[in-house]
Order: structure tokens, then C-alpha cells, then sequence
């Protein structure tokens, strides 16, 4: 079974129809690129999956079973986190600070309430290590480089431990050693049993990290190989519409 099955999705926005009849599965422990050219549809549906836009029309099933997001939260409870481009980090706060924003643990202390910073500290550093971070708790987000940022974002998403983690261009404007850190923490999460799907430019990162590769033209997949049994030259050819469709 499929942890996670879009079916016969579309999305319009008036008079643009930007996604139509989009099919899309991914099961557990499994990563899937998605990929195409900039206004393909990527971008929409991952907003549809995580709960940002309601469909037009068309199906969403977890486990077997149709689901309908109105909010974020509803895809959250549903086990979907989301890593956006532009990570959605607080440079003031600490690493601990970010991954616990809105869920913050607290204590009481008489009649009071207070934050638990020892407490949220301590989880935080066991993610940092779940993942194989250097990334430390305390630190400020503002001092950190991409990849340490992309780890405090991914952390975030795993405090709920999620069953599907959307990841969209992660390794844009980060250094070489940096997207090694990113794609390293993508394979930790497979192994982990965390359903990924990666949206990205960088075909190398997509073949590294990737069981699969799905490609939107135009608001249509045209696209849903393995990686094993297609190649950059024939995703290239599938993403600018020199090839027509490889389903």
C-alpha cells in the first residue's frame, strides 16, 4: 500500500489551469524527485500536499484512505511536514529555539507556566544526532551556514516524526560541501523509514538521493521513472518537451 496516493489532481486558479490530472504515489522509506521547468506545476502541488491549496478536483489518500486538507495543520496531523525554500527560520533564535516555534515545551513552576528550554535543548540535540549533525542547540541561526540551516529545518519537521517529509530545492545556493550535508541527511531519513519527496533543479542531487523521478510539463506529469531505469540525458529531454512522455 502506498503512503501517500494523489489521484486525477487538478488545481486551477481562474482561468489557469496549473495542475490537470495529475497522478502521484510514494511508500514508505522511499524518495521521489520532482521535477520540470519553472511554472510546470511543481510548486502546486506540494502546496496541495501539504495542505496550502485544496485541490479542484481529484483525490488524496493516506494509507489507503481519502483525506481533505483546508490548512497546514490538517496535512500535519495527517503525518506531512514541509521543508520550504526559504527554510522559514528565525535568524535571532537559537537552532532549539526554530525547531520548537510553536510547539514549545513548558513547565510549570507554582501556578505559572514557563518555557522548558532545558528540555527543548536536550531534544533538539537528539535530533541534531539522529541526524548526523553537527548543529548545535544553542546556537544562533544567523551564524550558521546552509547546510546547518537546512538540518535545523529538517529537525523541525521531525519533532512530530512525520511520514512525509516535502523538501523543495534544498540544496539552492548552498556550497558543494553543503549539499553533501543536505543530501546525506535525505538518505538518513530514507533509512529511517520517512517517505521524501525532493523538488530540485540539480539532476545530480535527484539521481543521488532518488528511487524515482516524476516530471511536470505544463501542469501535466509527463513522467514517473525509476532511476535505475532512466538517465539525465532522457529526464532533460522529458523536462523541456523534447521527448513527449515516459510513464
Amino acid at each position: 500500500m502506498s503512503l501517500l496516493e494523489l489521484s486525477r489532481v487538478t488545481k486551477s486558479f481562474g482561468a489557469i489551469h496549473a495542475l490537470q490530472g495529475v497522478d502521484l504515489r510514494i511508500a514508505a522509506g522511499e524518495a521521489v524527485g520532482l521535477m520540470g521547468d519553472n511554472g510546470a506545476g511543481k510548486s502546486t502541488l506540494m502546496k496541495i500536499i501539504a495542505g496550502n491549496f485544496p485541490p479542484t478536483s481529484g483525490a488524496i489518500r493516506i494509507e489507503g484512505k481519502d483525506v481533505h486538507f483546508h490548512r497546514p495543520i490538517d496535512a500535519r496531523h495527517h503525518g506531512i511536514e514541509i521543508v520550504y525554500q526559504d527554510l522559514a527560520l528565525c535568524d535571532n533564535l537559537t537552532a532549539a529555539g526554530n525547531v520548537f516555534l510553536g510547539r514549545e515545551l513548558k513547565k510549570s513552576v507554582g501556578p505559572f507556566k514557563i518555557l522548558d528550554y532545558k528540555a527543548m535543548y536536550q531534544r533538539a540535540g537528539e535530533l541534531f544526532g539522529e541526524l548526523k549533525s553537527e548543529t548545535r542547540p544553542r546556537d544562533l541561526v544567523k551564524q550558521m551556514s546552509g547546510g546547518q540551516r537546512q538540518a535545523v529545518a529538517i529537525a523541525r519537521t521531525r519533532l512530530s516524526d512525520p511520514k512525509l517529509v516535502l523538501m523543495d530545492e534544498p540544496t539552492a545556493a548552498i556550497s558543494v560541501r553543503q549539499v553533501k550535508e543536505v543530501l546525506a541527511l535525505i538518505k538518513r531519513m530514507k533509512d529511517t523509514g520517512h517517505a521524501v519527496i525532493l523538488v530540485s533543479h540539480r539532476m545530480p542531487d535527484v539521481f543521488d538521493v532518488c528511487d524515482r523521478v516524476a516530471v511536470l510539463r505544463r501542469g501535466t506529469k509527463v513522467a514517473d521513472r525509476r532511476i535505475k531505469d532512466t538517465s539525465p540525458e532522457e529526464v532533460t529531454g522529458l523536462i523541456t518537451g523534447a521527448i513527449e512522455h515516459a510513464l
